[in-house]
């Protein structure tokens, strides 16, 4: 088992005048002895603390968890997965996930259908960027969803020393958790999930998607979230109890997570 922490500093008072906090909160991670860190997309872009995060840290395990793939195709996914695990030295884990169908369409302004279908066709292709890349083949991918069939020399990033980041998956369903058995290395799950959910439909699922990539759960990671108040004082810690409140407010009255 592996206990990982969330990346802060993106919301501190000192994160406005430079990117000092998230350094200065890689490091206690990594100091404290977790094993990850993660970063999650609401208000503040994902991918950027990870950069900072790779400069000044050395051993700990670098994630999204998640980020939002449908508001991105597969070629810039592949692109920031790509670099960010040469940056870190093979540290970084692609964390995706759908969102829903109201954010999708009116937030991002991008389309949505089928998710769990456009999930594993969006995985696929960016690892076939990521063959392409490295040399194993040439890139003609076509899909349902997506279509790359043009990289050019001037584009081509070339080999990854560290070989591609692991990929995971958020699910709630059935159908997002076999996709994230076939063709991912992890699922991500949510931290509304109760035991008797995982145990009774969210693990068979992975499992049926693992069979059908020739996998056991050796070869698969999961990531169990959960709602934590903590606080050096209790005026920290009623802060972060309302906002754990608020947040789960947010997945109870959504409609998806039910």
């Amino acid at each position: 088992m592996k206990i990982d922490g969330g990346l802060t500093g993106l919301t501190t008072p000192a994160a406005r005048s430079g990117l000092g906090a998230i350094a200065e909160s890689a490091k206690r991670l990594e100091e404290a002895g977790y094993a990850g860190a993660w970063t999650a997309e609401t208000s503040h872009d994902p991918f950027l603390p990870h950069a900072v995060a790779a400069e000044h840290t050395d051993r700990i395990e670098l994630g999204t968890s998640i980020a939002v793939a449908f508001a991105r195709n597969p070629m810039l996914l592949a692109n920031l997965g790509h670099d960010l695990q040469r940056y870190s030295n093979g540290r970084f884990i692609l964390g995706l996930g759908t969102q829903i169908k109201p954010h999708i369409t009116k937030r991002f302004s991008m389309e949505w259908s089928r998710p769990a279908a456009r999930m594993r066709e969006m995985i696929s292709a960016i690892r076939a960027i990521w063959a392409a890349w490295n040399g194993d083949e040439k890139l003609a991918f076509r899909g349902d969803f997506y279509t790359h069939t043009l990289m050019t020399p001037f584009f081509d990033p070339g080999p990854n020393e560290c070989g591609p980041p692991k990929v995971f998956i958020a699910a709630v369903g059935p159908l997002m958790s076999e996709v994230a058995g076939e063709v991912c290395d992890g699922l991500i799950c949510h931290a509304f999930s109760t035991e008797k959910y995982l145990r009774e439909v969210t693990i068979p699922a992975v499992e049926r998607g693992l069979e059908r990539s020739g996998r056991t759960m050796d070869d698969f990671e999961i990531v169990g979230p959960g709602f934590v108040v903590t606080g050096p004082n209790e005026e920290a810690m009623e802060r972060m109890a309302t906002g754990i409140r608020q947040q789960i407010a947010f997945y109870g009255s959504t409609p998806a997570y039910r």
